[in-house]
């Protein structure tokens, strides 16, 4: 891999999101010799992938590449590579672009899309984890209403218009109340010749209410404003299957529709070659002490969400969001320090801010430990937080001003078919 041999400790860390690149930058002013990972060159800002699938901004605005991130760093390597496997006994990762050996290995490989097994749900839905995917359904969109614009079949201009989300956590609810918005705001104007009421947002929710990881009062409060902006939110509903244009409910009911988003789960983007005892089923997360070990060696760490810490106020493991990868990530920079300086490890406590969703144009829900609000002042917080979170200061500029321009203008710019998709046959 062209990195040079080092009497230093060498780190090797797999995966450039919240938890790699927060591990790193801590790791400034160590004394080792820094190898970073990742299957593509840059890290994502995945709160706002939704915002890209539907025309609100531009990937470039909320992704940033790692070599900039971290140049600032001594004794730094970037590989774009695929991490294929670890062998824990030799100490080595086994990637696309050769091997490599370790001192530290910690991995920080995140989630990707759970299917809970359904094999066409696979095949023909479509996942929102990764900027191509986020452009996949912005093309498909985009393509969809160009097709029914000039199409004569009631039945099939209904399918093409017709969009169903399937999980209502942060993600579904984000992408619901955008797509509200697209149909109340822009798609009116673009296309003055259709009937824009016959655009029908469903989405679905296996469970009691939208919202699951937060309050009771968020999620009403959510449900209020998705309702008002005409979205259909169906609650206690599992989807059973989809074929690219029927979707399938568990209690038989079908419904036309040729643009299908899944955002009902993720699992652990898990690595081959450590003992099965190491990972929980069925969310594929490595198992860790509070100092973020894996359970069974001393030099292999996981950080974020592919990192399972079951503690008697996390007895289900952190959540998986940005906070506790970063937070995991900064204080095993210090960890670290303290291994190669012969000091104890601090354990890890994990600071809750609170969690937020937004569902549109003035509308967001937050909790907090001491308050739980929604609206006007839910949104303005959301975008501080979200714009302040932003890696490089020069996305931050681009989506303020993408903000206030759509604010203003009740209009979405980035209504793009750069490259078309092709949906699966």
């Amino acid at each position: 891999m062209n990195i040079p041999k080092t009497d230093k400790k060498r780190v090797v860390v797999i995966g450039g999101g919240f938890a790699g690149i927060s591990l790193a930058k801590k790791l400034k002013d160590l004394d080792v010799q820094l190898v970073l990972l990742d299957k593509q060159n840059y890290h994502t800002f995945q709160p706002l992938l939704y915002q890209v699938s539907t025309s609100g901004l531009e990937p470039d605005s909320i992704a940033y590449p790692l070599r900039k991130v971290l140049r600032k760093l001594n004794n730094f390597y970037f590989r774009w590579a695929t991490v294929e496997r670890i062998d824990p006994e030799q100490r080595r990762v086994i990637t696309s672009k050769g091997d490599l050996s370790y001192d530290f290995l910690v991995l920080a490989t995140g989630t990707k899309t759970n299917y809970f097994g359904n094999k066409d749900i696979e095949k023909y839905t479509m996942p929102m984890k990764s900027v191509p995917q986020a452009l996949n359904i912005r093309s498909l969109m985009l393509q969809n209403f160009e097709k029914a614009d000039d199409c004569v079949d009631e039945k099939e201009r209904n399918a093409l218009m017709n969009f169903c989300i399937i999980g209502a956590g942060p993600t579904g609810v984000e992408l619901a109340g955008a797509f509200a918005e697209l149909k109340n705001n822009v798609f009116p104007k673009d296309y003055r010749h259709l009937d824009i009421s016959e655009m029908q947002i469903h989405l679905f929710e296996g469970g009691p209410r939208i919202l699951p990881p937060m309050s009771v009062k968020a999620s009403k409060k959510a449900l209020q404003f998705l309702c008002k902006l005409g979205v259909t939110v169906r609650l206690n509903t599992i989807v059973e299957g989809y074929d690219g244009e029927t979707l399938t409910l568990k209690n038989g009911e079908t419904i036309a529709s040729k643009n299908c988003i899944w955002t009902a789960g993720v699992t652990g983007a898990a690595i081959e070659g450590f003992n099965k005892d190491v990972l929980v089923d069925r969310i594929n997360r490595y198992k860790v002490n509070e100092f973020n070990q894996v359970e069974g060696y001393t030099n292999i760490f996981a950080i974020g969400d592919i990192a399972l810490m079951q503690t008697k106020e996390y007895p289900k493991g952190h959540p998986q969001v940005a906070q506790p990868a970063i937070q995991q990530g900064e204080l095993l920079a210090k960890n670290l320090k303290s291994l190669l300086l012969g000091k104890e490890m601090k354990p890890f406590r994990y600071y809750d801010k609170g969690t937020m969703a937004t569902v549109g144009r003035n509308k967001a829900v937050v909790d907090l430990k001491r308050a739980k609000f929604g609206g006007f002042f839910a949104w303005y917080i959301w975008m501080f937080v979200h714009l302040m979170a932003l890696v490089g200061f020069r996305n931050r500029v681009i989506v303020f001003f993408n903000w206030v321009y759509n604010y203003i203008n009740f209009d979405k710019a980035a209504r793009l078919i750069v490259r078309p998709y092709k949906p699966k046959e």
